[in-house]
């Protein structure tokens, strides 16, 4: 199976070949986005931090409809729905809440978690697990309310 930057690479040709272009306009910035990722860390990144990228680049054009919706501009509002739905095609399924809380407990057995004192060695390794298929702050509610004894 490819990775995830071998098949943005493949996309982006086709993208090209198709004129395609809020397909090819996602692509590009998204491939930006992971290069200027992997001058900082000074290392090619793994997919699971390629997802973590996404999700930030499907953030931004999120609040940017929104912006562009306040401003009355549907052409631009048209142009970043566009580009979201081509890098949610990337995104994994997101998990359900009961998922989410699955993998928390198994997360929380592993490190030997007892209450919210122990959150931040929960935290990093569900996050990282998670990646791209749950966000951070259904991760955060759901640790927080294991580890307080409430769910």
């Amino acid at each position: 199976m490819p990775s995830l930057k071998e098949r943005l690479a493949e996309d982006l040709k086709e993208a090209i070949r198709q004129r395609d272009e809020a397909r090819k306009t996602a692509i590009r910035m998204l491939n930006w986005a992971i290069k200027n990722a992997e001058v900082e860390k000074g290392r090619p990144l793994e997919d699971h931090e390629i997802l973590s990228i996404l999700q930030k680049e499907v953030r931004k054009r999120l609040e940017s409809i929104e912006e562009f919706r306040k401003g009355n501009r549907p052409d631009l509002v048209e142009r970043e729905e566009a580009e979201l739905a081509v890098l949610r095609s990337y995104l994994p399924p997101p998990m359900t809440r009961e998922e989410v809380a699955e993998a928390a407990r198994e997360v929380i057995a592993q490190v030997g978690a007892r209450g919210p004192s122990d959150k931040g060695k929960v935290m990093p390794i569900l996050i990282q697990r998670l990646a791209g298929r749950a966000e951070g702050r259904l991760i955060n509610e759901v640790v927080t309310e294991l580890l307080a004894g409430q769910a």
